[in-house]
């Protein structure tokens, strides 16, 4: 293995506006192309309009730079944040290859480059490319060692979505590598992408040289290397996230150098998580410093102060019972009348729900993972499930106001970057700050 290519998707629609920076080859003709183009999806064929003119068509169309070092593309509206509170469309600019597909009656715009390539926008998309370098090559690793952890999971597991359905429950949990015509997607479901123009500096460079081949292992095996932007105090546990398989270095982790004394670390319990949230326990996590938030947080992520009070580690989110209910009904298809309730059914090790109970007045139903309850408990998602309910306002056993207190966000599996960014500041070096999030792996250079 060395340095091998991957295909990133990065939009579908039924016409794609794009520009050369360059000279692109067209893999089949060798016909050259620059400027700005339109693909359009006609007669089941894509084809390449420029200047109102079709200038060539084909079932599938290859486009490859002539230096994939000085050539770049720009697609248009390319939507980021898909669902979340930041969704938003952008120009962004690529290098490498791209292809054009047809894909559920749509084209799909499909960058192919290097890994190595690839890693310089990840760790500069998920983060700032203004970090400090350690946190950089500890990224970088992680990014690294969670591709090709998909990519050889791939090869034996392709299904989407995992679900248990009974009369009272649905458990779904939702897999990353569920892509059929490409390796990963460009937004948050698999790993930020977005080009290059995010790449302000050298530092990013550097990150990915100096760790060039360096993984995590575990047992001989590349370790799939999740994370989050902030756990809230305790990482959480692969299984109680994705499908029920125990990775020892994917574990329950207290975010800081030592546990505190008369803390109660058990969140399982539902008296203990709720204490914890209540709280502002000492974290790497627990920070409202803006340089190091700066780092981690994109200027889309920011939180909304309609919804959203105190900050990524403690938050607020206040429902009337009409928005409520509305919200559940558009979300899972199902009338439950007025909410009455929401129960905590099983949590995590981090305080997150697994299983959720909403008790309506005309129907009740367990949900669960905890991507499912973020998902049915608003518009958008909610920043994750670790929360406690208050119900105010109560006419005639009917809640007319739930307020949920929670913390984190995210799924709160792996390296916490909030956390990571803080312990880099610290001082901690990079193999440092794997080693406190995925316990018991290896740092290895395979290539």
């Amino acid at each position: 293995m060395n340095n091998p290519d991957i295909r990133i998707g990065i939009l579908s629609n039924n016409e794609i506006q794009f520009d050369l920076y360059g000279i692109f080859y067209e893999n089949t003709t060798n016909k050259k192309f620059s400027g700005r183009l339109t693909a359009v999806l006609k007669d089941n064929e894509i084809s390449l309009i420029q200047n109102s003119q079709v200038i060539f068509s084909a079932e599938e169309i290859t486009l490859y730079p002539n230096d994939i070092d000085t050539e770049s593309f720009v697609l248009h509206n390319v939507t980021i944040g898909k669902e979340f509170h930041w969704e938003k469309k952008e120009r962004q600019r690529f290098r490498g290859t791209l292809k054009f597909i047809i894909e559920n009656n749509f084209i799909t715009a499909i960058n192919i480059l290097p890994l190595e390539d690839y890693l310089v926008s990840v760790i500069s998309s998920e983060m700032s490319a203004n970090c400090s370098l350690e946190l950089l090559k500890a990224h970088s690793i992680i990014s690294r060692s969670w591709v090709l952890a998909q990519l050889e999971k791939s090869k034996n597991y392709s299904q989407s979505i995992n679900e248990i359905i009974t009369e009272t429950e649905i458990i779904r949990w939702y897999q990353k590598n569920d892509h059929i015509n490409y390796d990963f997607c460009a937004d948050d479901h698999c790993q930020r992408y977005q080009g290059i123009s995010r790449i302000i500096n050298d530092k990013v460079y550097e990150a990915v040289e100096l760790t060039r081949g360096l993984v995590l292992m575990y047992d001989n095996k590349i370790c799939d290397t999740r994370f989050s932007k902030c756990c809230g105090g305790i990482t959480e546990s692969y299984e109680n996230v994705w499908e029920p398989e125990r990775y020892h270095y994917l574990v329950p982790v207290y975010d800081y150098k030592f546990e505190k004394e008369g803390v109660a670390y058990d969140l399982t319990s539902e008296e203990n998580a709720e204490s914890w949230l209540k709280t502002s326990p000492h974290a790497f996590c627990n920070t409202t410093n803006e340089k190091i938030l700066s780092q981690v947080l994109n200027q889309y992520d920011q939180l909304n102060s309609i919804s959203i009070e105190n900050n990524y580690f403690r938050w607020k989110v206040e429902y009337s019972q009409e928005e409520l209910s509305d919200i559940i009904k558009s979300k899972t298809g199902f009338d439950f009348g007025y909410i009455k309730n929401l129960m905590p059914i099983e949590r995590g090790y981090s305080g997150r729900i697994i299983r959720l109970k909403i008790e309506g007045t005309k129907k009740s139903l367990i949900i669960g993972k905890e991507l499912e309850i973020r998902r049915v408990l608003s518009r958008t998602h909610l920043y994750s499930s670790a929360f406690f309910v208050i119900k105010e306002n109560i006419v005639d056993d009917i809640p007319q106001k739930f307020i949920l207190k929670g913390g984190g966000w995210g799924h709160g599996v792996g390296l916490c970057q909030i956390g990571a960014a803080v312990m880099s500041e610290m001082g901690y070096q990079f193999d440092e700050i794997l080693s406190h999030y995925y316990k018991g792996a290896k740092i290895k250079k395979i290539y």
